[in-house]
């Protein structure tokens, strides 16, 4: 039943996040960091909470402070929103929506749609926001070995691209990602919600191309996924569109308590790179213990890998794997349905992991 729902509501495909488990599981399937949050961002909280009756910063000032120093750029290069998922679907609604007469060619009175390209296999909420706004995308096959194809990116009114991906883990170059932004006739939006764990980022571009917008979270890098914080770094005229879009469907989309958590966490700097390196060093670990069981993993600059599985399938092992108390996450889309995406955790949990498909396979 679908009474009273608009049009538009009924032609939705929604995005389907990862399973929250209620009872106790080794909980691999939806990256978050596997270690708490700095020290002081509990105190910064709690300090905020004295003043919950006031509304918070509409604009996060202070934190937009904080990020721009943590980046070296200008605090009027960043903008900040309830989550890069938010952020994301900002810079949609800014840029790419409802776009006519632009890349694809213009005659005159014909309205010929623009069209954004992004990967074939990547971030699933991609096509839902792009379906939510109308913007028409042109999904490029990525290469057999999973990685971008470059030259096929180019020419789009626009782009969207999850670097390093999503879920492949497959990170790429940034003077690659340079010559897309280059041949792309409209804003290139570079998604690195993992880019903490690949050590490269597109931000120094920023100052160079007007057209590039950079979107950074802090639920991975810096353990905050249940403060929801996300951030975009741009040329201030692109800063100034999402604010205008923000501004006409909510004016305060970071609750003071984030505000002060994310940017005791931003200042905290060393304490994420300490966490940042163990998580690198326990990756290391377990493609290497993957790698003993027969099981081959596409090259990850992410804190998780993707795992191909033929036999028994990735499903079966998915389901085998739940049922020993791990969860980890299975696409059931063609190119993706081989495979495994497995969170890194800590090193108990990756043997927990490794223990239990020893138990799977062997059988």
């Amino acid at each position: 039943m679908k009474e009273f729902w608009s049009e538009k509501a009924k032609s939705l495909t929604p995005y389907t996040a990862g399973e929250q488990p209620r009872g106790k599981m080794v909980k691999l399937n939806t990256n978050e960091n596997a270690y708490p949050p700095s020290p002081a961002v509990a105190e910064a909280v709690r300090r905020a909470a004295e003043a919950l009756r006031l509304y918070p910063d509409p604009d996060a000032r202070s934190l937009c402070v904080a990020i721009a120093e943590y980046h070296g750029v200008r605090p009027q290069q960043v903008f900040c929103a309830n989550g890069s998922d938010e952020a994301l679907a900002l810079c949609c609604a800014a840029f790419f929506q409802n776009g006519t007469n632009g890349a694809d060619g213009w005659f005159p009175g014909v309205s010929i749609p623009r069209r954004v390209k992004t990967p074939d296999v990547g971030y699933s909420f991609y096509p839902v926001w792009a379906e939510l706004f109308d913007v028409p995308l042109e999904m490029v096959p990525l290469k057999e070995d999973y990685s971008v194809d470059v030259e096929k990116m180019y020419g789009g009114c626009g782009m969207i691209l999850a670097n390093p991906n999503a879920p492949t883990g497959v990170a790429l170059s940034i003077s690659n990602i340079e010559k897309i932004i280059q041949r792309t006739n409209g804003v290139a939006v570079v998604d690195e919600a993992y880019a903490s764990f690949s050590r490269a980022t597109a931000v120094p571009l920023i100052d160079q191309y007007r057209n590039l917008a950079v979107v950074r979270t802090l639920s991975k890098s810096h353990s905050l996924a249940g403060l929801r914080v996300g951030y975009v770094v741009a040329d201030e005229n692109l800063i100034a569109a999402l604010r205008t879009v923000k501004d006409s469907f909510n004016s305060y989309p970071l609750d003071a308590l984030a505000q002060a958590g994310a940017e005791a966490a931003v200042r905290d700097a060393g304490y994420c790179r300490k966490v940042t390196e163990k998580i690198l060093k326990t990756r290391a670990y377990m493609v290497s213990e993957l790698e003993k069981l027969g099981i081959l993993t596409l090259p990850s600059e992410a804190n998780f890998v993707f795992a191909r599985f033929d036999g028994p399938s990735a499903e079966a092992v998915f389901t085998a794997l739940r049922e020993r108390g791990v969860l980890v996450r299975w696409f059931s889309g063609r190119r993706t349905r081989d495979f495994l995406r497995i969170t890194i955790g800590t090193r108990e949990e990756m043997d927990t992991l490794l223990s239990a498909l020893k138990e799977i396979l062997c059988k």
